[in-house]
């Protein structure tokens, strides 16, 4: 372990023990680097890293703080890094995907609100009726499956799944569908999934997730073994 991992690992260390509690404020550098035995210069490099990791903030002119440590936060960095993925890569993700959001979506049939269902539907009438709109399917596809997994209420669940999701290029997915007819089929698919939901039959809503999402794996599959591109952050439609 390099003197900038051990810098790192001896703040984190004061975070999981209590010590520094979600929101609280650090010591000075100077007082926190005497009491770690570190020198400035790498509680310096420690703290600028953890900043970037979301886990610390600095704010101008009053201190360095931990941050709220929520989920939503701390896995932030996770769409970004899916953004980048490619190939066989990002096939991988795909069946991380095929794992998560099938009991995700079967626990949200268990939990979901009338509130959340009426969600749910808005953005199922918003995509039948851009069936020729990518662009506009896309966004209501994302917010789909979105409202699905906030009904569960797990927020660490909702941000590992919009993170493996992808963010900017599912509209690619979706041309593709489009071009190769099959689009009316996934949309088939959504609409299985919120009919489970609203019969709040959790085993049938997991079953119609896995078929969607398996529905998505095997066109990516397809899509490269002819030697097709598939663009980065493509993970979902």
């Amino acid at each position: 372990m390099s003197l900038a991992d051990n810098a790192i690992a001896r703040i984190r260390e004061l975070i999981l023990s209590g010590a520094l509690l979600p929101g609280a404020k650090l010591p000075s550098e100077q007082q926190l680097a005497a009491e770690l035995g570190l020198s400035r210069n790498l509680m310096r490099e420690a703290v600028k890293v953890l900043v970037m990791a979301r886990v610390l903030e600095i704010r101008r002119g009053d201190g360095t703080y931990v941050t709220s440590l929520e989920p939503g936060l701390l896995l932030e960095s996770l769409g970004s890094a899916v953004e980048l993925l490619r190939g066989e890569t990002l096939l991988e993700v795909t069946e991380v995907r095929r794992l998560f959001e099938p009991v995700a979506t079967g626990l949200a049939a268990a939990r979901i609100s009338a509130a959340e269902l009426g969600e749910v539907e808005r953005h199922l009438d918003a995509m039948r009726a851009a069936r020729d709109d990518v662009e506009l399917l896309n966004k209501h596809d994302a917010a789909f499956h979105r409202a699905v997994v906030a009904a569960t209420g797990n927020s660490t669940l909702t941000t590992l799944l919009e993170g493996i999701s992808g963010r900017t290029v599912r509209a690619r997915v979706w041309r593709g569908l489009v071009d190769d007819n099959v689009a009316a089929r996934t949309l088939a698919e959504h609409e299985s999934i919120y009919a489970a939901l609203a019969d709040g039959d959790a085993a049938l809503a997991q079953a119609a997730a896995l078929i969607h999402v398996s529905t998505t794996e095997r066109w990516l599959r397809e899509h490269l073994r002819k030697g097709g591109e598939i663009p980065s952050g493509v993970t979902d439609a």
